[in-house]
Formats: structure tokens, sequence, C-alpha cells
């Protein structure tokens, strides 16, 4: 049976190395044309690393097989070049894989980022220094480059990109509710891992351990299957898991068109009730103020001023109550006595939120400390404003939010890593403005700190005054 199968493969290499290549290089197409440019995901913008690695590997397969055709009608030193091009395009694919788990990764280990290249630049400088100072032949140069940056980029790479994917599958996709995507990115990242080992640590034979035992001509010898069969198995699903899982673009735009639409009802009822209050009770307290003014003309008149004044006051009361149905429609806030630091945590750990950005919370507070409820709410209205603009509007992948309080002030300071903006010139911008009013109905003072591309910083210094607590 073995040997049936290693004959079987062996006469359809060229075909194997083809899909091989096609798996692989679908792969990094099928991504590389999603448009993910409204994303607020962070997976979004790790994604291009690993299309430009399905490329690039799909290529230097199929490298395999054209490079033998090359050899028909060119001379040995071309030849030789296409071979050394070929080795480091298999580096640098595994090299672009690493990137993208290290990417993934990168809001917990920042350093990830610069290690793909070091060891690419390390592994690209000792493969040269062979080609041009070592008398060896550039068959077994390619095996032994090969073996190196599949050792040293390929399987840390897979696993890197494994273990980032399903790190960001848990922290994004798994608190928007998506389960059937995020089944999908927990086998994209199975599919990694399998590929770790089959592409990373199945090389060609070598003179030394473990390339001397663990090769893919024993593969052949023990299972009559070669490594790329593994290999594409392990791409297929892999581009499988990814086609599915660019699903949660498609749901990420239907849910921004829902909340569109869900602003654009919020605004007409926001004219609705602006045409009724102006229609209605400004106009029973413009009636009122007629009456008033009738009566005052007709003062010494005590038979009209009474019955005058009594209209007045009719229409003022009536106003007063069609005022307070209103504000009793718009209220939204709850009346009910909550912490300050529990509502932070409330606001800092909405899944909505945190799916879009990674939110840090600083408390200096005594849980026992408790504002006025009409305080607290001001105050977490402002903190809910500046999250939701650093995720809107700043697409901002780190936010801390600091709370102590000194003495009788409290002092509140949302920082993000986003794109920034100049104040100066949204100075009339609604949410802004409503974050000022409430800092100066709570008695304290906002500063708002930020430039293009520098990130932003909103502060609020409010007194807590005795009698707060």
């Amino acid at each position: 049976m073995v040997e049936t199968l290693r004959i079987f493969f062996e006469t359809n290499i060229v075909l194997v190395f083809f899909v091989y290549g096609q798996v692989f290089f679908v792969l990094g197409l099928a991504i590389a044309l999603q448009s993910r440019r409204h994303s607020r995901l962070e997976m979004a913008r790790s994604l291009g690393w690993l299309a430009a690695f399905g490329i690039t590997h799909g290529l230097h397969e199929w490298g395999v097989i054209f490079i033998p055709v090359q050899s028909t009608y060119v001379g040995s030193g071309f030849l030789s070049l296409l071979r050394i091009a070929q080795v480091i395009l298999l580096a640098v694919s595994f090299a672009l894989l690493f990137q993208f788990g290290a990417e993934m990764l990168a809001g917990e280990r920042p350093t990830l980022r610069y290690l793909s290249l070091t060891i690419f630049l390390g592994w690209l400088f000792w493969s040269l220094l062979q080609v041009m100072f070592f008398d060896m032949d550039i068959i077994t140069w390619s095996d032994t480059a090969s073996i190196w940056a599949r050792y040293l980029l390929g399987f840390p790479g897979g696993l890197l990109a494994a273990y980032g994917l399903r790190f960001q599958a848990a922290r994004q996709i798994l608190p928007l509710n998506l389960r059937h995507i995020y089944r999908m990115v927990q086998m994209g990242g199975l599919a990694m891992a399998g590929y770790a080992l089959v592409g990373g640590l199945i090389v060609p034979a070598g003179n030394f351990f473990p390339a001397n035992w663990l090769n893919e001509a024993n593969l052949v010898g023990w299972l009559g299957i070669p490594a790329p069969v593994f290999r594409s198995l392990t791409g297929l699903v892999m581009a499988v898991a990814m086609v599915r899982t660019m699903e949660v673009f498609d749901v990420e735009v239907d849910r921004l068109i829902e909340q569109m639409e869900l602003d654009r009802s919020l605004a007409a009822e926001r004219e609705r009730i602006g045409r009724e209050l102006h229609d209605g009770a400004i106009q029973q307290v413009y009636t009122a103020g007629l009456i008033v003014e009738a009566a005052r003309r007709n003062w010494q008149d005590a038979d009209k001023l009474l019955p005058r004044l009594d209209r007045a006051l009719m229409a003022m009361n009536q106003a007063i109550s069609t005022l307070r149905a209103y504000l009793a429609d718009l209220h939204g806030e709850p009346d009910t006595a909550v912490t300050l630091a529990s509502g932070l945590r409330r606001q800092t750990g909405d899944p909505r939120l945190t799916a879009l950005m990674e939110i840090n919370l600083e408390l200096d507070l005594a849980e026992t400390a408790i504002l006025p409820p009409l305080k607290t709410n001001r105050a977490l209205a402002i903190v809910n404003e500046a999250l939701t603009n650093a995720a809107r509007h700043a697409q901002a992948r780190q936010v801390t939010v600091r709370a102590s309080r000194e003495g009788n002030w409290l002092r509140l300071t949302i920082e993000d890593d986003g794109r920034g903006f100049q104040p100066e010139k949204v100075a009339h911008g609604y949410g802004l403005r409503n974050m000022r009013d409430r800092a100066r109905l709570l008695g304290g003072r906002l500063t708002i700190d930020s430039q293009p591309g520098g990130g932003s910083r909103v502060h609020l210094d409010m007194p807590w005054e005795k009698g707060d607590d």
C-alpha cells in the first residue's frame, strides 16, 4: 500500500505542487480582495500579512514546477539565480506569516513586531555568506537554506500565527456573539498549527538532527505520501476557514448600517419633539405671557385682572406638565444610586467597545464613595462619549481610563492612541459640546488635548464636595 501511494504521487508530483501552490495563492488572493478599509476590528489590520504570505508561498511552490522547465533553455548561471530567488521567496513567505502572528499579538507583546525581520535578516546574511564564500553546490545550498528557513521562520511563525488568530477570536469575535464565525477562526488556527508542523519541521534531508531523521524523504518512506500533500490539506482548511471568517466584516457592515438607521430614527424623533415643543409648550408659555401683558395694562380693573391671571396660571401649569412629560420620555439615565467605580467598570467592560479596542481601567477610588446620582450620571456620560469617540472616530487600539480622588476633587482621564484631531476645528460638534456642558453643570473643568496622529486625552476635574459621600 505504501509503495503504491509512493509511485502514484511520484508520477503526479507536478500536479501535487501545482495544487499546493494554487491553494496558498487562492488563500492570499481571497484575503487581499476583501475590503476591510472601514472595519474597526483590530484583526482586520493584520490580515494583509496573511494575504502576502499566501501569495508569496504559492509562487514559491510553483517555482518547483517552472524552474526545471527553465533549465531546458537558460544557462546554469541564470538557473542558479532562480534557485536562490526561490529559496529567498520561501523565507520571505514564512517571515510574512511570522509577522501576521506578531501583529495579532502586538497589543500584548509589541516587541514581537521586530522579531520576524530580525530573524529573516540573520538568515539571509548567513545564507548569502555561504553562497559567496563557501564551496557549496547550488542544490546543497538550496536544501540547507530551506531547512533553516523552515526551522527559524516557518515553524515558530506558524505557531505564533495560530495562537494570535485564536487570541483575537476570543477577544473580538466571541463578544460579538458570532459563534459560527468563532468556530471558523478556531479551525483556521488549528490549520495554521498543523501547517507549522508539516511545513516547518518536515524539511529536506540534511546531515544534522533532526533533519537527518524527520525529513521529506523519510516521510515518503513511512507513509508513501509526500509532505506537499499534507501541506496542501492544511492550506485548504486554512483557506476555507479564513474565507468564512471574513464574513465578520459583512456582519460588521450590517450592524453599522443598522446603527445608522437607528441614529436616523433618533434624529427624526428629536425633530418631532422639537416641533411639538415649539407648537405646544412654547406656544402655551407665549400665550401665558400675552395674557400677563394684557393683565398688566388693565391692572386697575380687578374684574378683568383676576380672570386673566387665572388663565395665565392655567397656561403656565399646562406648559409645565407638557415639559415634564417630554423630560420623562427623554430621560434615559437611572436615578438609583450607583458608585462611580462600578459604573466605570461597566462602561470599560462593555463588549461592544472591548471588541474594537483594548480598554484599561485604573481606579483609585473607594468602593463606598458615592456621588449623587445626577453627578454620577453626568460624569459617566462624559466617559461614555470619550470612549465612543475613541472607537468610532479615532479608531484607537488602546484606551486607558483613570479615575482618582484627590482631596475634594475627582480627576477623570480618558487617553487613547487613535488618529487624533484638532479640537479647535470641531469645537462646535455635538459630542464635545455635550461633554463641556456636562462638565460645566458639574462645576468642573474639561480639557481636551489632541493632535492628528498623536492620540487624544480628555481630562475632567470636578469637585467632590463634602457630603457627597
